[in-house]
């Protein structure tokens, strides 16, 4: 991601006009970034956009649905954006776009595994191809494809597909994009048992923390989520494998054809479960039945908030 002083330079321009901006700034170390909620020129100093900017900002609109705000996407927090659109989660008239263009963000967990300890990194930077990673006296030279998200290696949409101001020259996609997803190819070759298996055992390790929730841009029933009302009473508070299992198949009906695959559930994870291969097994079937991609239209519908009395590719009536 490139274009930082343009991108302060166009915050001082509109900030006057808005309640405020969110972008990212520098976390507690050198390897983690955190949201920033920008209310005055100074706070712009602080801005920065690299690959340690992960957090998909769209997240935080429809909390703030009520001031006018600014928010800087990559393409897939833009998908989640036309999303919320779509579904009048949000008033576009009230925010502001700044769509950047994304060569890829880290997976913490992956360098984890690299590095050997995430603890106490001074500094990261990308040279060209290269992640260097700077703890001590010590520099770790990585190559940055093997510590992307697993989101990035198919990235259909590099650039916002929605804004009101770019930043930087969009990019062209890389080859081999939108192909399905290596995981989901590889889970699908298991049996029935061990597919079983496996879900029972991730299940297993969840502590039902609700991260996955909060962290993802179309959960907006909060207040109201059926993971915690008491009637009617759908859930215990029972950590156990049924349980965790039925909260996260209710999580991932409630996203059929609105989830954009931003991978926010599964970075935010705390027991790195890999919760996008439901997403993107629940995707594809929405692509093959209804014909439709989230967040890529702010005109369209996703089809399960619309009826139509013959669905194209449903034929019911054959059984």
């Amino acid at each position: 991601m490139k274009g930082l002083e343009e991108l302060k330079d166009k915050i001082h321009e509109i900030l006057p006009d808005l309640d405020l901006v969110i972008g990212w700034e520098q976390g507690y170390d050198g390897l983690h970034a955190t949201p920033l909620f920008i209310k005055t020129p100074e706070d712009v100093d602080r801005l920065i956009i690299g690959p340690l900017c992960v957090h998909n900002l769209a997240t935080y609109l429809p909390g703030l649905k009520d001031k006018k705000v600014g928010v800087i996407v990559k393409g897939c927090d833009s998908r989640a954006v036309i999303e919320l659109l779509q579904e009048k989660l949000i008033n576009k008239d009230n925010v502001v776009i700044l769509g950047l263009t994304c060569d890829g963000v880290i997976n913490l967990t992956k360098l984890g595994r690299k590095i050997g300890s995430l603890g106490a990194v001074d500094d990261v930077k990308v040279e060209g191809e290269k992640l260097n990673v700077v703890i001590g006296d010590q520099q770790h030279n990585i190559a940055f494809s093997e510590v992307k998200q697993d989101k990035c290696e198919n990235c259909i949409y590099p650039n916002a597909l929605v804004f009101d101001h770019f930043i930087g020259e969009p990019v062209d996609r890389v080859e081999n994009v939108g192909a399905e997803h290596q995981s989901l190819s590889d889970f699908e070759g298991k049996s029935f048992d061990q597919r079983f298996a496996f879900w029972k055992h991730e299940m297993s390790r969840c502590i039902r923390c609700h991260a996955c929730r909060n962290a993802c841009p179309m959960c907006v029933c909060r207040d109201h989520c059926v993971a915690m009302t008491r009637n009617p009473h759908w859930l215990s508070q029972e950590n156990n494998v049924a349980e965790n299992w039925m909260f996260q198949m209710i999580h991932v009906m409630h996203l059929t054809g609105r989830c954009v695959e931003c991978g926010e559930c599964e970075r935010a994870c705390p027991m790195d479960i890999p919760l996008m291969l439901l997403r993107r097994q629940m995707n594809r079937g929405v692509r093959e039945v209804f014909d439709y991609e989230a967040g890529i239209d702010a005109q369209n519908r996703p089809p399960l908030l619309t009826f139509k009395v013959e669905e194209d590719n449903i034929s019911e009536r054959e059984w």
